[in-house]
């Protein structure tokens, strides 16, 4: 029985479920889009809800607030955007949306290795002052570890506010696209590393914009009705240009750091400190063993089916 029990909890982590405790959900969209073309750059609205790990970052102004960046929560307390991103004092989980809650940052943790010239490692972390309270229009992004495969992955979007006049959020359907394309000669020239990803159009038109970097581009999963942050809207030239599209920094290639930011894995020796950007000083990591982002669903899954063929084998003795 509790060998049962235990396989029965490791299947429930392989896959993107409710939990029960903080009603949180992880790649899980609450709401359908109507339109799988809609776009960012003069575009259409989102549904609310349709996206419920997108974030506004916004900084106070004179009236009120205004939105610098995107970005996506990958656990209650954890928020992934860009590292270029201006973040100051106030972050705005689901916009206008009806579930929409106002959450300050505690602090900011820019990769160790930014470089504001090339934009690599574009990357950053914001921890929340209170964990964020999940609901049908605010949970949680899914992020890929190194066994999922991510090109091919079809259907992508991106999201955010750029580039609009009302404040609504925008969606836009894209494809990846292989690094060696978007590095030939007619489109960046070997300006794409390893550790970015390419999604658009060669012939442009859709794309993402000024005012969604730090913002997701999510991809749904081969199998599963979920789907996988695999970038973090970087940098581009201009907007919807043919043989220009969207860059992201891949948060596979980043996914022991965002870990080890958390507190969820051990740093090794030799990486450097991140950049904290605010005044408030680095705790030691504490380690937990449950995170919210739904992080290792495939090593997950291979343990529950070693678990299970020893489960049959005590079964099958038992018998004998």
């Amino acid at each position: 029985k509790m060998k049962l029990l235990l396989l029965l909890l490791l299947l429930a982590a392989c896959w993107p479920v409710q939990d029960a405790q903080s009603d949180c959900l992880c790649g899980v969209r609450a709401v359908s889009s109507y339109n799988n073309m809609m776009r960012i750059v003069g575009g259409s609205d989102a549904q609310p809800g349709s996206w419920p790990w997108i974030v506004s970052i916004q900084v106070p102004w004179k009236r009120g607030s205004g939105h610098i960046c995107g970005g996506s929560l990958i656990s209650h307390q954890w928020v992934l955007t860009a590292a270029h991103c201006f973040i100051n004092l106030m972050r705005w989980v689901g916009s206008a949306d009806p579930g929409a809650q106002v959450i300050n940052i505690k602090r900011v943790l820019i990769h160790e290795y930014y470089s504001n010239l090339t934009q690599r490692n574009d990357i950053a972390l914001l921890e929340l002052q209170q964990p964020v309270q999940c609901g049908k229009y605010v949970q949680m992004a899914c992020l890929p570890d190194t066994s999922l495969q991510v090109p091919g992955l079809s259907p992508c979007y991106v999201g955010g506010w750029g580039a609009t006049q009302e404040g609504f959020l925008q969606e836009a359907a894209v494809n990846l696209i292989d690094i060696r394309t978007c590095n030939s000669s007619q489109w960046y020239r070997g300006a794409i590393s390893s550790t970015n990803v390419c999604a658009g159009y060669q012939q442009g038109g859709i794309d993402s914009c000024q005012g969604d970097s730090g913002g997701p581009l999510v991809c749904k999963d081969r199998t599963g009705d979920y789907y996988w942050l695999v970038g973090i809207t970087s940098w581009g030239k201009g907007c919807g240009r043919a043989q220009q599209p969207g860059v992201y920094t891949s948060t596979q290639h980043y996914y022991q750091w965002i870990l080890v930011q958390m507190g969820l894995l051990q740093a090794s020796q030799t990486t450097a400190p991140p950049y904290v950007a605010t005044s408030f000083h680095k705790p030691k990591p504490t380690y937990s063993n449950r995170p919210g982002s739904c992080p290792f669903p495939r090593n997950k899954l291979s343990e529950f089916f070693t678990l299970l063929q020893e489960m049959l084998q005590v079964i099958k003795e038992s018998e004998a």
